[in-house]
């Protein structure tokens, strides 16, 4: 009898060890392109019971929707509000992929895999079909202005050559253990994961993946993608397999169990004015109101009168199915609460037919004798690759285009690979329930609920907080010439403004900024621009948005698409867009301003309807630009000092027939005047293009509008530039006690930039930046400081569509007019200068970083010692 009951113990602990072993929460990892619904996802996740459910890390898609900069730091923050710090973020990577196929580690994922060269610039043959600005990145990358003005800020943040990329984070989480994928932007990251670590793919469970369309009709137009920039060329497409066909290929025929969430389920539950009105009157934790704010700004902000019908839940939508095919893995074929199932046997097309061409679009073939990655010469991918939104392979004489790059086609046979695929959601249960889907009941039920709810949003985690704006008063004060200040908000750019935000007032009255985002920076940078000048106390200047597109180079018919052709120089990641994006991991630190760029609008300025708060509206460069011309004294004049491509200026010319009487002076900072060819350009990554600078390169079209135009132009050119790059003797200038903040935060940024110019190539480029200073030393020192001296050239630009010969200048006789240019000048005494003016206590900053705010708004003796 003792034997007995000895066994049964020992078989009941085994039992119960058993069942405990089994009940472990299912691992997830959330790869995403941080689009609005993304979040939305994610949230979901986040909400749901960790003990069974655990996100444990997220890895950011960066060729599609959203920019890796300000993603990531979107990221850090929403985990911040959630207090799930503990969730591990991945993004980018320096890797590349050789001619020969061999992929290197830490692939970054900017580019698709069939354009992947060795570094992180290049081409953007699919992400050209997502807007640039309003409507798209500039929409996800500010959150329409709610990021900023809603989530608090944590103490996790991109910094440079410290932030996890998204390989590492794959490699890691997927080696310590079973695990999920949820897959909801383009599949590049969890391509160059598979194709690079084959053994570790027996760790992966399932991919759960919300993209594509099988038997899916739009319900604007028929089509069965929803590519709506480009139906007229591929009307077979969804975005998040557009964004790299050859990459969703490798998922779905990895060999590992996928379930597809494609637009034909997802096409079935638009959000509704019921749900909508619902949603509205249900908020109740921070996560909620977050999420609401944006979906209401999404409504507001539609190109049409159809939200209710055209918009629907994707990415969320994806998030609970997969979840709760995972709570009811003991039920068959992917039985489920929110959407029917059926297995279906699909592909991913990457190619067009005929197979086995050589047209120049497939560099995966063209010009090899062994396909990269030895793919079959005459295979499904050896076809024609759509090349853009205007390839004109893909148009049709009926209008209807016939590229299917990115369809998820129903097939049979060898490459057919079997998926358990949703095709519709389920009708609410409840028939009384206004809400017509069963899963809207559970997305406002698992955001609203209070576990695992979010801690505080931006305002409520300080119990002082106070919103202020600081405007000098300078009454009874003589202001010196009107100075309008256009950037592409490069790092150089940012020491260059805190430099004329120091020049007394009675010397340049700094009237505003004009952001030209066709440089080194994308347009949300601009709350940066606002931050310095909260920072400064300088609330007052204006700054104005220009267009996202350089000229020429937008798509004829949608302006808010188009080409990459001259941007496709500057990387994305690293030395790149995701270092000015962030101002190099510094851009935290600066106070957080009031302003900021937002998506609220009216229909006074074009909208299809207004937003809630039009008066937040951001304006645009033009804008701006008649403001200032209305402000200024009759007779008076405005000086320019460029620090980027000429796009804005020049549309200002092209649109304003009286600018050029208004302009008194322009000063370009760029260009690049070799006569002996013997000193070349800096357009890095274009290496048929020795001799041109990169803000003549960015735009040459309108560089030459510009030169050809009748202004009085003073040219500051790189060789003069590369005069002052000489990062340890402005270092030890700055280097004096008692600093101002701005040239503490200035000689933080000039070290960062140093030690990472020291510590990897890809920073190599970094004294460009630093040259940039010298274009607002020259416009506003006493010319016996530096004692300058110029000549008069008469000058063209090459603007002809070739990008081995746009951007460079050429003395050209035929000129009838002539450019000042800057010869020489005292580049010892330079450095000098731009120290004494940064450690001047006059015109200093008013509060001097997001810290000093905080112990403001967190004790209430300091609030009151600060001017408002």
């Amino acid at each position: 009898m003792e034997m007995l009951w000895l066994w049964w113990r020992t078989s009941l602990f085994a039992v119960i060890i058993a069942a405990v072993a089994t009940a472990r929460p299912y691992r997830i990892l959330l790869d995403t392109d941080v689009d609005s619904d993304d979040f939305f996802a994610m949230l979901y996740l986040l909400k749901l019971n960790k003990s069974e459910f655990d996100l444990q890390a997220i890895t950011i898609n960066t060729n599609e929707w959203s920019d890796g900069g300000h993603s990531v730091n979107h990221i850090y923050d929403i985990l911040y509000m959630m207090g799930r710090d503990d969730v591990a973020v991945g993004v980018g990577g320096e890797g590349g992929i050789l001619e020969d196929g061999t992929i290197q580690p830490n692939v970054g994922g900017y580019i698709p895999i069939i354009d992947q060269g060795s570094g992180t610039a290049g081409p953007c043959r699919y992400r050209q079909t997502i807007p640039v600005g309003a409507g798209g990145r500039l929409y996800k990358d500010t959150n329409f202005g709610y990021r900023k003005s809603f989530l608090p800020q944590g103490s996790r943040r991109y910094s440079p050559l410290e932030q996890p990329t998204a390989q590492q984070v794959l490699i890691k989480k997927i080696s310590d253990g079973p695990i999920s994928l949820f897959v909801i932007g383009a599949h590049t990251n969890i391509a160059i994961f598979l194709m690079t670590n084959p053994h570790l793919k027996k760790n992966i469970e399932h991919i759960y993946i919300m993209g594509g369309g099988v038997n899916s009709k739009n319900p604007n137009g028929g089509n069965h993608g929803n590519l709506y920039t480009c139906f007229k060329s591929n009307p077979y497409a969804e975005f998040n397999f557009f964004g790299d066909p050859f990459a969703a290929y490798q998922v779905i025929h990895s060999g590992i169990p996928v379930t597809l969430v494609p637009l034909d389920a997802t096409n079935t539950i638009p959000i509704t004015q019921n749900f909508f009105e619902e949603f509205e009157r249900n908020q109740h934790t921070y996560e909620a109101q977050y999420v609401f704010k944006t979906l209401k700004m999404v409504r507001d902000t539609w190109f049409d009168n159809h939200f209710y019908e055209s918009c629907f839940m994707w990415d969320s939508f994806m998030s609970g199915v997969s979840t709760s095919i995972m709570r009811n893995l003991h039920k068959r074929n992917g039985e489920n609460e929110f959407a029917e199932m059926e297995y279906m046997n699909i592909t991913v097309i990457t190619s067009n037919k005929p197979y086995g061409i050589s047209d120049g679009s497939n560099t995966l073939f063209d010009g090899r004798s062994v396909p990269k990655f030895n793919l079959s010469k005459n295979g499904v991918h050896s076809g024609h690759v759509q090349t853009g939104i205007q390839d004109p392979f893909c148009f049709q004489s009926n209008g209807i285009g016939k590229c299917k790059d990115g369809y998820t086609e129903k097939v049979s046979g060898p490459d057919s690979v079997r998926v358990l695929l949703a095709t519709r959601a389920k009708q609410n249960r409840d028939n009384s329930s206004s809400l017509d889907r069963e899963f809207f009941v559970s997305f406002l039920k698992v955001l609203n609920q209070p576990q695992n709810q979010g801690r505080f949003n931006f305002t409520s985690q300080f119990p002082y907080y106070k919103e202020v704006l600081y405007k000098p008063d300078f009454k009874g004060e003589e202001l010196g010439k009107t100075v309008v200040f256009d950037m592409d908000m490069s790092a150089g750019d940012f020491l260059a403004l805190f430099y004329l935000l120091k020049v007394p007032v009675k010397t340049i009255n700094l009237k505003a900024i004009l952001v030209t985002p066709t440089g080194w920076a994308n347009a949300a940078t601009i709350d940066v621009i606002y931050d310095l000048l909260h920072m400064m106390g300088r609330d007052d200047i204006i700054v104005g948005l220009g267009d996202p597109f350089g000229l020429n180079q937008s798509d004829p018919n949608n302006p808010s698409v188009g080409s990459c052709k001259y941007l496709q120089a500057i990387p994305h990641g690293s030395g790149g867009l995701l270092d000015s994006d962030t101002l190099f991991g510094l851009a935290r630190d600066l106070p957080r301003s009031p302003r900021r760029y937002t998506a609220e609008n009216s229909v006074e300025f074009g909208a299809p309807r207004n937003t809630d708060h039009p008066q937040l509206r951001q304006p645009l460069a033009l804008e701006v630009w008649k403001s200032v011309v209305k402000s200024i004294d009759i007779g008076s004049k405005i000086t320019i000092l460029t620090n980027g491509p000429l796009t804005t200026l020049a549309k200002i010319l092209l649109a304003d027939a009286n600018a050029s009487s208004i302009i008194q002076d322009v000063f370009i900072l760029g260009g690049h005047i070799d006569y002996t060819r013997h000193d070349n350009g800096n357009v890095i990554n274009v290496p048929s293009n020795k001799y041109a600078e990169m803000n003549m390169f960015l735009d040459p079209f309108a560089a030459k509008v510009v030169f050809d135009s009748v202004l009085d132009v003073t040219l500051i050119p790189l060789s003069m530039q590369r005069k002052v790059c000489l990062f340890p003797h402005i270092i030890k200038k700055l280097d004096f006690e008692n600093k101002t903040s701005e040239a503490h935060f200035s000689q933080r940024l000039l070290t960062r930039m140093y030690q990472l110019q020291q510590r990897n190539h890809r920073y190599q480029h970094m004294d460009t930046f630093l040259g940039e200073i010298l274009g607002a030393v020259i416009l506003t020192t006493d010319q016996r400081t530096l004692n300058p001296t110029f000549e008069a050239k008469p000058l063209n630009v090459e603007a002809t569509g070739d990008t081995s010969r746009d951007g460079q200048i050429i003395v050209d006789p035929k000129q009838r007019k002539s450019i000042k240019v800057l010869k020489r000048f005292d580049h010892l005494s330079y450095y000098d200068v731009f120290a004494d003016r940064l450690a001047d206590a006059k015109q200093s900053a008013v509060i001097g970083s997001f810290n000093e705010q905080k112990r403001i708004w967190s004790t209430p003796q300091i609030r009151t010692e600060i001017k408002s």
